[in-house]
């Protein structure tokens, strides 16, 4: 675990994301429960994408309904992706891949859904790769992790147009991730996951001490976990960036993983040997 007092920072903006990152709640402070109820079933016909595409779940950091330490009102408003935390912010996921010189925004999409408050299309101008990033409502943590494990499983599907053609999301994806507040360590997720097809998908979890909370969970979807964590850290969309180009390089997960740990040491600026100790590949 990397302490708080031996971090320094990379700027003042990551001095706000890291207080978030070690104010995670004990898991025993909070304890709700999702309502069990079956698996939705996909009333869309699955199809194949042109090209590979990546899903992002973001679930915006809410001072209200999530538990965590608050941060400044602008930062933790989970109903505002403009300046939140893990979207807007210089290291949200909407901000950081917009200026990133590896992938290009095509589009930006006003509340997609009812738990969704903007969409961002971005496409990787080596191969083409699509990323569509999703900034869910930070009081929608459940149905964030909910849509999340669906995607994984097999068991939801949503069509979108890019550039005059039809992608699928979710379970349609090669790769999929959530971004954000652990918030496993708030609640237990109880619903049944049943997985529906034979798909092979990779998953990227970046919240505090993901696979101690999303193991279980993940493992019944039948997804294989490229990375996520073992303690708490900062979710920061670098770390994504960085992972996803291991990825579409075709690299192991130990390869990924000494990307992501790299990425995190460079722009915490914390030793390799502690950044590495907070990222794992595989079960």
């Amino acid at each position: 675990m990397v302490s708080p007092k031996s971090t320094r920072l990379y700027s003042a903006s990551c001095a706000v994301i890291t207080a978030i990152a070690f104010s995670c709640s004990a898991p025993d402070q909070l304890k709700q429960h999702i309502e069990t109820a079956p698996p939705s079933v996909n009333s869309i016909e699955k199809i194949r994408n042109s090209s590979k595409l990546v899903y992002v779940l973001v679930a915006l950091c809410d001072n209200a309904n999530q538990g965590i330490v608050p941060v400044s009102p602008s930062l933790g408003n989970g109903q505002d992706p403009t300046r939140n935390l893990y979207w807007g912010a210089a290291f949200g996921v909407k901000t950081f891949f917009s200026k990133s010189s590896l992938w290009e925004k095509i589009s930006e999409i006003p509340n997609p859904s009812s738990n969704v408050i903007e969409r961002v299309v971005f496409k990787h101008k080596s191969d083409g790769t699509v990323m569509v990033a999703d900034a869910y409502d930070g009081s929608k943590m459940k149905e964030t992790i909910d849509d999340f494990f669906s995607a994984a499983s097999g068991n939801k599907l949503e069509n979108i147009e890019i550039d005059g053609t039809t992608f699928q999301l979710y379970s349609s994806a090669n790769l999929i991730a959530f971004v954000g507040h652990d918030g496993l360590m708030d609640f237990r997720y109880e619903k049944p996951i049943i997985k529906k097809d034979d798909d092979s998908r990779d998953a990227i979890i970046l919240a505090c001490a993901s696979k101690n909370y999303f193991k279980a969970p993940l493992r019944q979807t039948g997804a294989e976990p490229l990375l996520w964590t073992t303690n708490l850290m900062a979710p920061e969309a670098y770390i994504l960036h960085d992972a996803l180009e291991g990825w579409l390089k075709g690299e192991t997960g130990e390869q990924v993983r000494k990307r992501a740990a790299t990425a995190y040491a460079k722009y915490q600026r914390i030793s390799p040997q502690s950044a590495a100790g907070l990222f794992a590949s595989g079960w």
